[in-house]
């Protein structure tokens, strides 16, 4: 029953109740000399109570989506923009010079389709590039992308088989010796980029006995490979 049709039906009913209060009034008084109170209907009648309303309640916060690092397999060719982006990639991990991987300008498997290969022992990092057609991993451990221009925790002393390590993230600059290398198993280079380009190699050299690099902060890669630990001396 709606509320104004609440209120009509209370106004005609207590119109009758007071009529009907008058006759009871005049019979009981005749009969006994006193009269009985009358409930008023209103007392029953239950009043619609008005809808409590919750509290303010936070809508659970949406925690924002991890990002996914960006990987490539280590195995298996890979179309430079279908498979894979351009960028820079690290391999780590790989041991006995197992991991082969392979920049090339296009299909055919030519060796001269190859822009830049190697083969891998510890770590390696790789610059694929958008004029690249694909690239190819055997052997390695999974690639992950990485920040050109990310910082790091710069060591000053590095395993002599451990691979590439970037200046500045993984090996700070300075001058580095490596002892008891035998038949110039010893290999090391400094490179401006992990293009692996001939161009990109600034100093290198196979060695016997001892070893001594100057690493500059202007370098970007420390390649070695085959070489007794290193130690900076200064």
């Amino acid at each position: 029953m709606s509320q104004q049709q609440q209120r009509n039906w209370f106004a005609r009913h207590k119109v009758l109740t007071a009529a009907g209060a008058v006759v009871a009034v005049v019979a009981i008084g005749a009969a006994m000399g006193g009269g009985g109170d009358t409930e008023s209907p209103q007392a029953d009648a239950k009043q619609e109570q008005p809808a409590k309303q919750g509290g303010d309640k936070k809508a659970p916060e949406s925690k924002a989506p991890e990002k996914k690092a960006v990987t490539i397999d280590g195995d298996g060719d890979f179309e430079v923009g279908a498979d894979v982006k351009p960028g820079l990639y690290r391999s780590t991990g790989n041991k006995d010079a197992g991991c082969y991987w392979e920049r090339a300008k296009d299909a055919s498997a030519d060796t001269d389709s190859i822009l830049a290969n190697d083969n891998v022992t510890g770590t390696s990092y790789v610059e694929i590039k958008a004029t690249d057609k694909l690239f190819k991993s055997s052997g390695c451990g999974t690639w992950e992308a990485v920040d050109a221009k990310a910082k790091g925790t710069p060591g000053t002393t590095l395993k002599g088989d451990g691979g590439m390590f970037k200046v500045g993230v993984d090996i700070a600059p300075g001058t580095y010796k490596s002892t008891g290398n035998k038949d110039a198993e010893c290999y090391w280079e400094r490179s401006k980029d992990a293009s692996h380009g001939t161009d990109s190699i600034l100093a290198n050299d196979n060695v016997t006995g001892t070893a001594i690099v100057k690493v500059s902060a202007s370098d970007a890669y420390f390649k070695s490979s085959g070489c007794g630990d290193w130690a900076k001396t200064g």
